[in-house]
């Protein structure tokens, strides 16, 4: 799936992290649509449509959980994949019994810019991300209490005599 023509709402009232994400969003060819509040960023979404939705948490005006829960009871929107990106460590309980398989929650201390992305590519069909090699994204499609694999054992040694 290419990315030309997927829009992306950010929904992001810190000026400087708002700038950060869009930009590394925009290289990565996305058309970003920013909200700085609950309220503009759900007006934003009943407009543009966008094919994902990035989205803080605590946001002037209203909060990202209650954008989120009126995404999801409307029928236009409800199969928006969400991505949250939050402070918060003790939401994630509310934020695990909200989201669905097509969803993600990030913890803003955990991640960077590049990890947003392939989350991103993930939930849009665009790239596959591994999440033995990103544990900490909290993809919500991928059991979380699952105990890593086993490394693999070592290749036998040939004898010397």
């Amino acid at each position: 799936m290419s990315v030309e023509g997927t829009t992306i709402l950010l929904a992001e009232d810190e000026p400087l992290l708002a700038e950060m994400y869009r930009d590394f969003l925009i290289r990565e060819g996305y058309n970003v649509v920013h909200a700085t509040n609950g309220e503009q960023a759900l007006q934003l979404i009943n407009e543009v449509h966008p094919s994902l939705i990035i989205m803080d948490i605590m946001m002037p005006k209203m909060n990202g959980l209650d954008v989120a829960r009126s995404v999801r009871k409307t029928p236009d929107t409800a199969a928006i994949p969400i991505i949250i990106v939050t402070a918060l460590v003790n939401q994630i309980e509310p934020l695990r019994q909200l989201l669905g398989p097509r969803d993600a929650y990030l913890i803003k201390s955990e991640v960077l810019p590049t990890d947003i992305i392939a989350v991103v590519k993930k939930l849009l069909g665009q790239d596959a991300v591994s999440t033995e090699a990103t544990p900490s994204l909290g993809i919500t499609s991928q059991p979380t209490d699952t105990p890593p694999a086993p490394a693999p054992a070592p290749a036998p040694q040939p004898k010397t005599d």
